[in-house]
């Protein structure tokens, strides 16, 4: 993988770059959709590639190995070829699946132990099987296995499960760089930064993930249930520290106003469930505000679902029809919302690119903010 900055922010630390994998470029800031058991759910990979514009998606390494399981997956030669997806993938490590099963877990300095919610089997996850997995599964992009603790741990808590993922990382990237990809194409590994919300913890976590130098770097453990206004101070505490020259991937943030914040402070690469599941609840993000679908409302509103949409679907419906699909419970009313939002949050990264670009970002940016709370 090689990543090539091209512009820094005039006013904050904003970046435009690119990723190229073997399975293509990825521009940046970028937003990748959730392909928890390798789709994202109820949206086709033809719409995926020509309405969302999606550049890199993701699978989940602890749902993929329980289903449909290693052996299957490496017969069909990886999950590219399984899902028909051929840009590039990123696989998480599975290990905020196993530590959220916080009464079907047993942690120690080994790796995991725990019972898939499937059938109660029992499995054990340990750093080096997790890369052997990611290897099997075949993303371009794979994650270190680390703990992710929760937001509310109080110090002592963090600094134990960061010395743990730190342990961790090191024979993770043992293994990495001891084993070859199973197919034809590389792969890169991400350390992942702890330390809950103490910046202390975060400095520490920071420096020690950069002495490693990968080709990038990812920032776990946050918007797990800590205030916003902490997210971003550990984001900044973590971005000052690590290397200008590696992509920086801050995992599963957020909403729309999140999203620009956090690029804003420096952060390149991006996923959440976010659009896709508040997309299947009736909730559109759109640059003028948030819109619930099932108010009354819009029984009668014959306007476009978004007449300053990105993807075909939001001049081609009203908003009246959208409603009338939602509160008849037809599966098309979710699955148009989530291709919406999605095709939203890849419009909103890429227009933020093109800003920092014209270093015009922090003006844009502080006058989208202001926009994208608004509840329409």
């Amino acid at each position: 993988m090689q990543f090539t900055l091209e512009k820094t922010d005039n006013q904050t630390s904003a970046r435009a770059g690119e990723i190229i994998t073997d399975h293509g470029k990825i521009p940046t800031p970028v937003f990748m959709p959730v392909g928890t058991v390798g789709s994202v759910k109820g949206i086709h990979v033809k719409d995926l590639e020509e309405e969302v514009k999606a550049h890199i998606i993701l699978g989940n390494t602890y749902h993929l190995y329980l289903r449909p399981g290693l052996d299957v997956l490496k017969q069909a030669g990886g999950l590219h070829r399984f899902n028909g997806w051929n840009r590039p993938i990123l696989t998480d490590s599975g290990g905020f699946q196993v530590f959220s099963l916080s009464d079907k877990r047993k942690l120690s300095h080994e790796g995991a132990e725990f019972r898939s919610h499937l059938d109660g089997s029992k499995h054990m996850f340990t750093p080096e099987n997790v890369v052997d997995i990611q290897r099997v599964i075949g993303a371009d992009i794979i994650m270190a296995f680390d703990e992710c603790p929760p937001g509310d741990s109080d110090f002592k808590y963090a600094f134990q499960s960061m010395e743990l993922t730190h342990k961790w990382l090191k024979r993770g990237i043992e293994r990495f760089d001891s084993t070859d990809p199973v197919y034809d194409y590389s792969q890169t590994f991400f350390p992942i930064v702890q330390g809950g919300s103490f910046p202390e913890l975060r400095r520490k976590s920071a420096e020690y993930i950069a002495s490693f130098n990968r080709e990038g770097n990812a920032i776990g453990g946050l918007a797990v249930g800590e205030p916003e206004e902490v997210m971003y101070e550990m984001v900044e505490v973590v971005n000052d520290i690590l290397p200008e020259d590696k992509p920086r991937y801050l995992m599963g943030v957020g909403n729309p106003v999140n999203i620009l914040e956090a690029i804003s402070r420096g952060v390149d690469m991006f996923d959440c469930v976010m659009p896709t599941r508040n997309g299947r609840n009736g909730m559109l993000f759109t640059s003028r505000g948030i819109i619930n679908i099932k108010n009354e409302k819009w029984k009668a509103d014959f306007s476009p679902i978004d007449p300053d949409g990105h993807c075909s679907f939001d001049t081609l419906y009203s908003k009246s029809y959208l409603r009338h699909l939602f509160v008849s419970r037809e599966m098309l009313g979710p699955q148009i919302a989530s291709i919406h939002n999605l095709s939203f949050y890849l419009w909103l990264v890429t227009e933020a690119r093109r800003q920092i670009q014209n270093d015009t970002f922090a003006a844009w940016k502080d006058g989208m903010v202001k926009q994208l709370a608004r509840r329409l």
